[in-house]
């Protein structure tokens, strides 16, 4: 057991500006860190995995996408609380450091990390993959290094420039998907003019065998490939730490959350299944969103949802790396990473920290392109159960910085968790619930991907175990040479 940790107090009162931590610098202005935190809901998971989930769940994967996006709302609701009373770059490994011990906040930190840098290879491969679509004279591999390059250049100017950067990618998915949700919500029910939309209508719902067709147990199926599409609805928390205002705008994060998930996933799915009967060949053929924008007659639809699904790529890329740079800062600040990664620039940019992410990200897609069914596939499922694991440990770490917070800076409370502390253990249930749903779940290799996350995971846990207990050792053996 770990002593109690203490609150780091910054700020002068709940609505203070706040000072950049260490080298960092508050770069990112409010309009940056708001679409920050409407994109970083907006995945291109959304986009392009969401058909198999309708094959799977039918209608009622608009069930599985409120299950999950319930999680994430009381996730972020946890998540929101401890930061905007203490925001760092860190945001919930250092939470974790100091609710649970540093062997919490190096493990979900580095484990973290390694999630990143692996998207980091999966999504520069789906860039690459529609940019040589259209331009077939550069190789795939070469636009996979040509978009990693600008965006590490991007990330590396500084923190303003991914902000910048981010604001217009994000900006961008935010209008198509707006855009979408109200031509098709129109076609539905009849009002769009021009539109020949014959299979439109909210009798999709159930007039193809029910709302659930393919029992109520396609509902946790289809839980289990929509919840990491979900994944960065947090870096708004992280990103804070280099904002003007940290307390102010991660409370604004966290509480427009749910509209935000009611809106773009929700809201989108919806016109998806109502638009299209769910067993549409086209949705499997073409995928859900290209599909339905084919249903309404719209020209070029597949070139349109390419451009949309590439902006969410390189918003991916951009913030996968911002995050896993500032998560690698903080690993450094804590003694949990080398040194070198807490180092920043004149213009406050952890360059050791970008450069080691995206170093490793080209590494994964080259094993992307020379290893894809074994050394690669190994990264992608080994590190697909991270999400869970990390909206575990924030559970956790909520539970214990509640009283440390109530104990030493209550004023600092201006997000509380709802329903204290049932929903936050009934969340965590939840969590583990599924994390053992998955286990019996061979069909789409969810057994394999938290056996071998659970793996990696143990290994992380045992390495910061054992560096604490090395760590204690050298404190002994100084204290003796000290009193020698």
């Amino acid at each position: 057991m770990t002593s109690q940790p203490t609150l780091t107090k910054t700020g002068n009162g709940p609505g203070d500006p706040e000072e950049p931590r260490s080298g960092l610098q508050a770069g990112l202005k409010n309009r940056h860190l708001s679409m920050i935190a409407i994109g970083g809901v907006i995945g291109a998971g959304l986009f392009v995995g969401s058909s198999s989930g309708i094959a799977t769940a039918g209608p009622g994967i608009l069930l599985s996408y409120a299950l999950v996006g319930t999680l994430v709302v009381l996730v972020m609701r946890m998540l929101g609380e401890m930061s905007a009373a203490n925001p760092t770059s860190g945001s919930f490994s250092a939470h974790a450091d100091r609710a649970l011990g540093p062997w919490a906040g190096f493990s979900i930190g580095w484990l973290y990390w390694f999630f990143w840098v692996v998207v980091l290879a999966v999504e520069a491969t789906a860039g690459a993959a529609i940019l040589e679509s259209w331009i077939p004279a550069v190789p795939q591999w070469g636009w996979a290094l040509i978009v990693m390059m600008v965006l590490t250049a991007t990330n590396l100017v500084s923190v303003g420039s991914y902000g910048e950067f981010e604001f217009w990618f994000a900006g961008i998915k935010v209008v198509a998907i707006g855009a979408f949700i109200v031509v098709g919500g129109l076609a539905v029910f009849g009002v769009l003019p021009g539109v020949d939309s014959d299979k439109a209508g909210v009798g999709n719902l159930v007039d193809h065998g029910g709302f659930l067709p393919n029992g109520p147990g396609a509902i946790l199926t289809g839980v289990l490939l929509v919840v990491f599409s979900f994944m960065g609805s947090e870096i708004a928390t992280l990103a804070a730490g280099e904002s003007e205002n940290p307390q102010r705008a991660v409370t604004k994060s966290t509480n427009s959350i749910i509209w935000r998930i009611a809106v773009f996933y929700l809201g989108s799915i919806f016109v998806v299944v109502t638009l299209l009967p769910w067993n549409d060949p086209s949705i499997k053929e073409k995928g859900s969103y290209v599909a339905a924008l084919d249903s309404l007659g719209i020209a070029h639809a597949g070139q349109i949802m390419n451009f949309i699904v590439l902006t969410s790529v390189l918003s991916c890329l951009n913030s996968g790396l911002y995050t896993a740079s500032r998560m690698a800062f903080s690993l450094g600040e804590r003694g949990d990473a080398p040194k070198a990664f807490a180092r920043t620039t004149s213009r406050g940019v952890p360059m050791a920290a970008i450069i080691a992410s995206v170093v490793f990200g080209f590494v994964a897609v080259f094993f992307n392109y020379k290893f894809p069914d074994s050394v690669f596939l190994f990264l992608v499922n080994s590190s697909g159960a991270v999400a869970l694991f990390v909206w575990l440990v924030i559970c956790f770490s909520q539970l214990r910085m509640r009283k440390i917070i109530q104990a030493e800076a209550p004023e600092k409370l201006v997000v509380r968790m709802w329903l204290y502390p049932y929903l936050t253990w009934a969340t965590a249930a939840l969590i583990v619930f599924v994390l053992g749903y998955m286990l019996t779940d061979t069909e789409h290799d969810g057994r394999e991907t938290v056996q071998l996350s659970l793996l990696v995971a143990a290994i992380v846990v045992a390495v910061a175990f054992l560096k604490q207990r090395l760590k204690a050792r050298q404190e002994v053996r100084d204290e003796e040479r000290a009193e020698a």
